[in-house]
């Protein structure tokens, strides 16, 4: 496995590569790896002759400070899991090498920014338009893939490469859990011992929604049993449940035709944001 930190010193290892015929896989990350990641690469590597994993914590996505600065760096360890599942290269550019100056382009992605994460996160999803747009522009790969917890992103980066006609396939991924349901993330490294065992209420909340729905409840009836479910653990403070479109993650009045609906939650747990959701 090699590691560029470089934009140059990636393009001259791809470019002999992509000239050759050889396909292409990226997997973009903020890094502090876990398993969802390396499902990921493993999909890439079922489908392309080569794979590339970015690490790049970017600054421009995080609309809270303290966010950013809680937010875990392993370099080393998780270079160490991508080795180990057979990922080609590494790319982990420093922000001077990602934004040699201070980005002023500004990208809108209409409704898809007025609703859930883009509601409560200003700003979040043109950061993340901006470096997504970047790795691809270095990356050129014939597949990204993006893991389903952050459904609103894909949604987000499947408008990006139509909008912005990059030739390449967007492949979602299904949410890898841990054995308790919760959602595997990044941030559950900042659950205290005490979080980390309540967290799965988060994921058995939307089986409660998804419980209430099924048995043809109205949506406000599956939001109070979410509401009432989470009240039950004072650690937790609900920001959003919302019964939405899977595809343009605006709301919805009722169960769709199956596949179609998505239940998506977002709560912080202490000082830790958690986000979950199901497709229905």
């Amino acid at each position: 496995m090699q590691l560029y930190e470089t934009i140059t010193g990636l393009r001259q290892a791809l470019d002999p590569q992509r000239k050759a015929g050889v396909s292409i896989g990226f997997v973009p990350t903020m890094g502090a790896l876990h398993a969802g990641h390396l499902a990921l690469v493993e999909a890439s590597k079922a489908r392309n002759d080569l794979t590339v994993c970015s690490i790049f914590v970017n600054p421009t996505q995080f609309n809270n400070p303290d966010d950013l600065a809680r937010y875990p760096h392993t370099l080393e360890a998780d270079c160490q899991l991508l080795e180990a599942v057979g990922c080609d290269l590494v790319f982990a550019p420093s922000v001077e090498e990602m934004y040699p100056g201070s980005p002023v382009l500004r990208l809108d992605f209409g409704e898809l920014e007025t609703v859930l994460e883009g509601a409560f996160r200003p700003g979040h999803f043109n950061g993340v338009g901006i470096v997504v747009s970047k790795l691809f522009n270095i990356v050129q790969p014939d597949r990204a893939y993006f893991g389903q917890k952050d459904l609103q992103q894909v949604a987000v980066v499947r408008r990006l490469i139509r909008d912005l006609g990059f030739p390449l396939e967007l492949v979602r991924m299904p949410i890898v859990r841990e054995t308790d349901g919760l959602a595997m993330s990044s941030r559950n490294r900042n659950l205290s011992p005490a979080e980390r065992q309540v967290a799965p209420a988060l994921h058995q909340a939307l089986n409660k929604a998804r419980a209430v729905l099924q048995e043809e409840g109205p949506i406000e009836a599956a939001k109070i049993a979410v509401n009432d479910y989470l009240q039950a653990y004072s650690a937790f403070r609900l920001e959003y449940f919302e019964v939405t479109n899977a595809e343009t993650l605006q709301p919805v009045e009722q169960l769709q035709a199956p596949g179609a609906t998505a239940l998506c939650i977002a709560a912080y747990l202490g000082q830790t944001r958690l986000i979950d959701n199901l497709i229905v």
